[in-house]
Parts: structure tokens; C-alpha cells; sequence
């Protein structure tokens, strides 16, 4: 597939999870992710890292496929700790993708697609979600946002004056530990686990049992004093106008976002509207406004 030269509307984007890679092709402009290549593919975190980048390259071949328009770029949604700017990993200790831990993934990228490397972008997750949420979602038109993904773990951003940053709030110190411990997955299925001596899958699960499950909505009644007591001071310090929650434990939002809201008058809190399509989005936004520097042909 032929990219161009100049600055074009189509950029192959994903989401790099834990379990799956997320493809698309992104319109620059309109923020639209063409339905035909979006694709979700099953992938094995824990693999060698020739398996691992395997599987994104071909996923990426497989959207590429899909649909027949010039691709100007490839952006990435990664989890952290990461280098954005060279692309090199440095996740370690989190129980996935260590093999790749050191690895200039751009430079990998780039030989095996036949792509300049100034062409490949990467962005952390949780700034690409919020940052996919201001551009099309549930934060258009606002010029002060703050964002957070709740999941397997606990992600955040800012956006002022439609420029997101990461602040990683996860690392911050919270209740004898760091927030991503306890606004995050496992700290349901932790709570759950001690309370019952049930392995929960998730916290889907909790949220299914939460109306006969007096044990359930306790957790997610603590877990809603724990988010807004530790959001407290973020959003004094950045004063959005709005604070939008994202990720998979803000599809449960009923059973907790009411309280937080009760809490936490000085913002107006939303969830997100894109879901896995917003770290697409914003992934892909890296490339707005920018040149891209040679034609190039993307193998297949």
C-alpha cells in the first residue's frame, strides 16, 4: 500500500493491550475510524517477543487489507513504562511483555513494514484515550479536560487548549501504596476475594451480581469513596472544566459515579463516549497538523 508524501488523511492506528491489539485506519479531520478495518486480535502478552511483534505486524497487514486507502502513518497506543519518543519499551515487573523490554520497537517496526521511522508514532494509552475523547468524544469543545482510565490499571491525563499530556496519577502515593493499586482491577478482585473466598473474573462480573450481592455493591461503594477522595486534590490542582472516566470499570459507572459526582462538585464529570475506539483516535492525532517526511510502501 502506497503512502504519501504529503500529509494524508488515513493513518493505520492501535491499541496495544495486555491480551489483544486493536487495529484501524483513522480519517485525520473527521476523527472517523473506517468500520471495514477495525479489527480485535487475541495475542499472548507473556510470548517471546518475535511472537508478540509478529502478531502486531500482522495485524497490521490484516487492516491494511481491509480497505483500500493511502496510509500516512502508523500510530501506537502503549502502555507505559515506555520511551514515546524513540519507541522503546521498558515495561518490566507487570506481568506482561517483558520479552520486548529494552527493544527499539520503532526501528523493528519500520524494517519489517518498510516504513521511515518518523512515520511510526507512539502515545501512552491513557493520554491517547483522553486525548481521543477531546478530539471526537465526550470532551469536544471543552478547553480544560482531565481524564481517567479505569482497568487494569490506573491511567490519566490533561488536556488544555486541545494539547493532552499524560500526568501519570497512578504513581502517586494513596493509602499506603499508589493509586494504580487501589483504583484499578485488582483491587476488586482483591476486595471481593477476602470478603468471600471467591476468585471473581472481573469486575464485569461484580457489576452483574451487584443487585443481589450485598458484598458487591460494598466494594464498589468503597471504591467511590477511594476515587473521589483521591481525585480531590488532582482537580483542584488542574480545575477542568470537565473530568471524563474511561476504560472498562466505567462501563460499571451506575454503581459508583453517582456518589463520586456527590463528592466532587467543582467539575462536571461524564464518562467517555468512544470506548476502544478512543485510544485509536488519539493515537492517530499524534499526527495532525505534521508532514510526513517520504513516500513509502507499507509491506504486505
Amino acid at each position: 500500500m502506497q503512502i504519501n508524501n504529503n500529509q494524508g488523511p488515513y493513518i493505520l492506528t492501535a491499541d496495544i493491550g495486555g491480551s489483544h491489539i486493536t487495529t484501524g485506519i483513522c480519517e485525520l479531520g473527521t476523527y472517523f475510524i473506517l468500520p471495514d478495518s477495525l479489527a480485535r486480535t487475541g495475542l499472548s502478552s507473556k510470548a517471546s517477543a518475535k511472537i508478540i511483534l509478529d502478531s502486531w505486524s500482522d495485524a497490521f497487514r490484516q487492516t491494511i487489507k481491509s480497505v483500500s486507502v493511502p496510509i500516512s502513518g502508523l500510530a501506537l497506543a502503549m502502555p507505559g513504562p515506555f520511551d514515546y519518543d524513540k519507541g522503546i519499551s521498558y515495561i518490566k515487573g507487570l506481568n506482561k511483555y517483558e520479552a520486548i523490554y529494552g527493544m527499539d520497537i520503532k526501528a523493528h517496526l519500520a524494517a519489517e513494514l518498510n516504513l521511515h521511522p518518523d512515520n511510526i508514532r507512539f502515545r501512552n494509552d491513557a493520554e491517547a484515550t483522553i486525548a481521543g475523547e477531546v478530539l471526537a468524544g465526550a470532551g469536544k469543545g471543552y478547553q480544560n479536560v482531565m481524564g481517567i482510565t479505569l482497568g487494569t490499571g490506573f491511567g490519566s491525563a490533561h488536556c488544555i487548549n486541545n494539547i493532552t499530556k499524560d500526568i501519570n496519577l497512578g504513581s502517586e502515593p494513596f493509602k499506603n501504596t499508589i493509586a494504580d493499586d487501589i483504583l484499578s482491577t485488582r483491587w476488586f478482585l482483591k476486595q471481593y476475594y477476602e470478603a468471600t473466598g471467591i476468585s471473581a473474573a472481573g469486575v464485569k462480573e461484580l457489576a452483574l451480581i451487584a443487585e443481589e450481592s450485598k458484598v458487591s455493591r460494598d466494594i464498589f461503594s468503597q471504591f467511590a469513596v477511594n476515587l473521589s477522595d483521591f481525585l480531590e486534590a488532582p482537580i483542584d490542582q488542574f480545575k477542568p472544566e470537565v473530568l471524563i472516566v474511561c476504560g472498562n470499570i466505567a462501563k460499571a459507572s451506575k454503581l459508583f459515579l453517582p456518589y463520586v459526582r456527590k463528592r466532587l462538585t467543582s467539575t462536571t464529570i461524564i464518562t467517555g463516549e468512544l470506548g476502544e475506539n478512543a485510544a485509536l483516535i488519539g493515537a492517530a492525532g499524534l499526527f495532525e497538523n505534521t508532514a510526513i517526511n517520504q513516500p513509502i510502501t507499507i509491506n504486505q
